[in-house]
């Protein structure tokens, strides 16, 4: 191998694991442990080491969809020289390091993206319009379903008339039959086959729609028999447990989706060094975020847990739940999420729930507009640097 195009490699390498710890000690490492702290049911710093812990498992094993999107879906006609992948890292993450040292959640998924397609564009790539929409849908409609889906489960939990012995069994069961869905890439080979209801079709030699319902409801009924036997021995410590469970999950999405955005530019220069594994570029960037979350990420996370709402073990949950849900979506169909979006948009919808006297509306205002202007500027900066250094070059 040519011995400046291996510098330039490690350059990039080091880029993308300045990135990955970034992204680490910002939202995937503060956002799915923020309501539990909030709620006062996990310390802050046993909130980060667990988050880098499960983030760490979710990149290695999740890792691929995202990473494949963001390293060749998202501009066509070129692919991102290594110049470029340096650039892409360093805007992304520099906007993210402001966002954590000034409190304010900055979305990862908006500064990559913008880079990605601000450099791309510069290098004479043309849009790919179908995957900006599916995209463009995704953190559109996420505040609303997110929120909503928050809001009502939050509203119900309180009622006299569900009570929690049944009400969070049933939740946990919701949840349990999506986690037997979610695809892991050690499983198999294809959508189907790298789930755990597609590997018990393989021991049980059964196919079909029906037996697909039939494991689906099946763990979801197991999960919720547990459960329910939990909560109703010790009511307070079975909602605090199904909490933590909760937060592990989201922190193990956080992983699978938010390591792509760290290594997914460096995918398409793994041709040139052959020697360099896809596994082992994401192994490299769920290290960089397990570092990450265990040296930065408590600042974010109180920043969430205390700043947004001052949320009880119950509305935690609601949060947490369509966090988890849309977050795997997002993995399956490898589009970029911000998890800061996922959760704070949770958190915003299960405070409303009470009256809303928990949120800080001007700290909403500020976080969307902070999304807004990164992703702007991420993207007219991609196209101006890349195009003044292109220029110098030359």
């Amino acid at each position: 191998m040519d011995p400046a195009l291996l510098a330039l490699f490690v350059g990039a390498a080091l880029a993308s694991l300045f990135m990955a710890w970034v992204i680490g000690a910002g939202s995937s490492g503060a956002t799915p442990y923020a309501p539990a702290v909030g709620a006062n049911a996990i310390g802050t710093m046993r909130a980060a080491l667990l988050v880098g812990i499960f983030g760490f498992a979710g990149a290695v094993t999740q890792g691929g969809n995202v990473s494949e999107a963001v390293g060749s879906g998202l501009v066509g006609g070129i692919s991102l020289p290594v110049t470029g992948v340096i650039l892409v890292l360093v805007l992304g993450a520099g906007l993210m390091a402001v966002g954590i040292m000034t409190g304010y959640p900055i979305a990862t998924a908006f500064t990559v993206t913008g880079a990605v397609i601000g450099v791309g564009l510069a290098l004479g790539g043309t849009p790919v319009w179908p995957k900006y929409q599916q995209i463009a849908a995704v953190w559109v409609l996420t505040p609303f379903v997110g929120g909503g889906i928050a809001f009502g489960i939050a509203s119900l939990l309180p009622r006299p008339d569900v009570p929690e012995r049944y009400s969070i069994p049933v939740l946990a069961g919701v949840v349990g039959a999506v986690l037997v869905n979610v695809q892991f890439s050690f499983l198999g080979e294809g959508s189907a086959s790298r789930t755990v209801r597609g590997l018990g079709q393989r021991a049980l030699a059964i196919d079909g729609f029906a037996s697909t319902v039939a494991i689906t409801g099946l763990a979801g009924l197991a999960v919720a028999a547990v459960v329910w036997w939990d909560v109703r021995r010790d009511e307070q410590g079975g909602l605090r447990r199904v909490l933590l469970a909760l937060g592990s999950l989201v922190a193990f999405s956080a992983g699978g989706s938010q390591v792509g955005l760290a290594v997914g530019p460096l995918l398409p220069l793994l041709d040139e060094v052959p020697a360099v594994s896809t596994f082992a570029v994401l192994v490299g960037g769920g290290l960089g975020m397990l570092v990450g979350s265990w040296t930065g990420a408590p600042r974010m996370i109180k920043a969430l847990a205390q700043d947004y709402s001052s949320l009880g073990p119950r509305r935690s949950i609601a949060a947490l739940i369509p966090s988890f849900a849309i977050a795997q979506a997002a993995v399956a169909f490898g589009i970029p999420v911000s998890f800061n979006e996922i959760v704070v948009s949770a958190i915003i919808g299960s405070g409303y729930a009470a009256g809303g006297s928990g949120v800080s509306r001007r700290k909403m205002l500020y976080t969307v507009l902070a999304w807004i202007g990164s992703l702007l500027l991420a993207l007219s900066l991609g196209y101006g640097v890349f195009t003044l250094i292109d220029a110098l070059v030359a």
